[in-house]
């Protein structure tokens, strides 16, 4: 089985958990829950899409900066629509914050870049870099969220400002090192096979759905841990939702 078959899979399924985490975690209601299930399958299907196009691709397509567009596009979309919608600013005060760190477990696929650079089909420093930081954040996911759930002190509090601002950075330093390494007017790191292979399939379900996603996710954590001052710490917990 080849490697890209193999990842399609894998990130098909990763984009399947990110999105029922998401769903369930952010919607107050069953019916909420199904518009945002809905809202984001739709988004996974549009980057399958331009994917199989090769829309983005370069220079036949619109290169890096179409790319970065589809990176900070949705994030800017998905914070106005959380921060302008009182439910949305419900369901950020109140979904659980071991849930959604817990998601971030998916990003020990970050040993994918390292496979690919290992073949040759990625270069450095974009995949050692990339692949590692996002092995490092996942692997540390789970056991982080099972300390807030069982003890949501200080200690465990300053453990998720650690976590997310590390988690934060190693996204914004794939992206970077993405764009500058790729072909096009924003490369600065002339090295071969570059990263084009980021925005063909299965390749672009990573910059173009999984890491706006996660990356809004990063945000809604610091959203939570700035606005809500806890004497022992950090208030991991929802409160009492509706079902229906």
């Amino acid at each position: 089985m080849s490697i890209d078959l193999l990842a399609s899979s894998i990130l098909t399924a990763s984009a399947a958990i990110a999105i029922a985490v998401v769903s369930v975690g952010f919607g107050q209601t069953m019916s909420v829950r199904l518009r945002i299930a809905a809202g984001l399958v739709l988004w996974f299907v549009f980057v399958v899409g331009m994917a199989a196009t090769g829309i983005l691709s370069y220079p036949s397509g619109l290169g890096t900066p179409g790319l970065g567009v589809a990176v900070v596009l949705p994030i800017v979309v998905l914070v106005v629509l959380v921060l302008r919608s009182p439910d949305g600013r419900l369901a950020l005060q109140s979904v659980p914050l071991e849930l959604i760190v817990a998601l971030h477990a998916i990003r020990v696929l970050g040993v994918l870049f390292l496979i690919l650079y290992t073949a040759g089909r990625l270069p450095a420093p974009f995949a050692p870099l990339a692949g590692w930081g996002d092995v490092l954040t996942g692997l540390a996911a789970v056991p982080l969220a099972w300390w807030l759930h069982h003890q949501a002190g200080r200690s465990g509090r300053t453990a998720l400002w650690i976590w997310n601002t590390f988690g934060s950075l190693d996204l914004v330093l794939a992206v970077g090192l993405g764009a500058v390494s790729t072909p096009g007017p924003t490369q600065l790191i002339f090295v071969e096979p570059g990263t084009a292979l980021m925005t063909s399939l299965p390749w672009l379900l990573i910059p173009a759905f999984l890491v706006p996603l996660l990356a809004a996710i990063h945000l809604a954590i610091f959203y939570r841990l700035a606005t809500h001052r806890y004497p022992d710490g950090v208030n991991t917990h929802s409160a009492v939702r509706p079902c229906a």
